[in-house]
């Protein structure tokens, strides 16, 4: 039995061993690439920085700039105008989509390939794309709003309507993703259940509200956090369709946008651009950490 022992005991440290080599290049890319730069940032953050060398030390003086930042603060609004309008939006259409296209109707399998089109679509090629179909001269939208009798719109230079063009592109954009994964929630969903309801002479739309949205709530709730984080860091649509030479693109700005000025367009202030990434990093920590408590209340558990 000892000898047993023995063997079990080596194979069990062999097959740790081999776990931890099959780990091991995930979790150096993971200390390269993304630890040991974020502990880095917050360092920068605490010093001025120009475009070589470690900078000098100022302590918390570009954290109390940010607070008398006009732009600053612009930069904080859209970003929450972005995230409180884009993310309803996201999940919302995403569950709606799901739910049609869940249903036996004819061509079903075209929808779900023309709905997953943007989810394999390069960010800066959707970017470019919606930046040609929203041009004032030869865009589609301005040349429907004249075949309606309506006058153009300039939706990406004017700072009425840029923030809403962003947040169409968003939307468009990320829909594709979430709707696979509301639907797989979908189908994953116990078919016993319907039947129980239908017996019972439940209407579709007790069904839907009563059985299909709480099954789903584990996945939206998945969904809304990562939708959330997504929408905060939204950097590339912006930078890719606003002209950045105008006022519109100041109106438009993400925070993350301004960290990319600050600390790459004006090298001399590459530490006060670190300190923008490290408020943005903070205050999705904040919401994430208020969503996870929030889960308890809202969401269905597995049991």
């Amino acid at each position: 039995m000892k000898n047993q022992a023995r063997h079990f005991s080596r194979l069990r440290r062999a097959e740790m061993r081999t776990a931890y080599i099959f780990i091991l290049p995930m979790f150096a890319g993971l200390l390269l690439f993304s630890v040991i730069p974020f502990i880095q940032n917050i360092l920068y953050s605490f010093r001025r920085m120009g475009t070589f060398g470690e900078g000098t030390f100022i302590g918390l003086k570009n954290y109390q700039d940010l607070l008398t930042d006009d732009t600053f603060w612009l930069a904080l609004r859209n970003t929450a105008f972005y995230a409180v309008v884009g993310v309803p939006l996201v999940i919302i259409f995403s569950i709606f989509l799901a739910h049609q296209i869940n249903k036996k109707i004819r061509g079903r399998t075209i929808y779900r390939t023309l709905l997953f089109i943007p989810a394999v679509t390069i960010p800066a090629a959707i970017g470019i794309l919606w930046r040609w179909i929203l041009n004032y001269q030869y865009g589609i939208f301005n040349w429907i709003l004249e075949k309606l009798g309506l006058p153009r719109i300039s939706w990406l230079g004017d700072v009425k309507y840029v923030r809403w063009a962003i947040i169409l592109v968003v939307v468009w954009s990320m829909v594709s993703y979430y709707v696979i994964i509301m639907l797989a929630a979908m189908q994953g969903v116990d078919s016993s259940y319907y039947e129980a309801a239908r017996l019972d002479g439940a209407s579709s739309r007790q069904v839907f509200f009563k059985i299909t949205l709480p099954m789903l709530t584990p996945m939206i709730f998945f969904s809304v956090i990562m939708v959330t984080i997504g929408i905060l860091q939204i950097f590339d649509f912006i930078y890719l369709m606003v002209d950045r030479q105008t006022l519109s693109y100041t109106y438009s700005m993400s925070l993350v946008t301004y960290f990319y000025e600050c600390a790459f367009n004006k090298s001399s202030m590459r530490g006060y651009g670190a300190a923008i990434s490290v408020v943005l990093a903070a205050i999705i920590m904040v919401i994430t950490i208020i969503q996870m408590i929030g889960k308890k209340y809202w969401v269905r558990s597995g049991e």
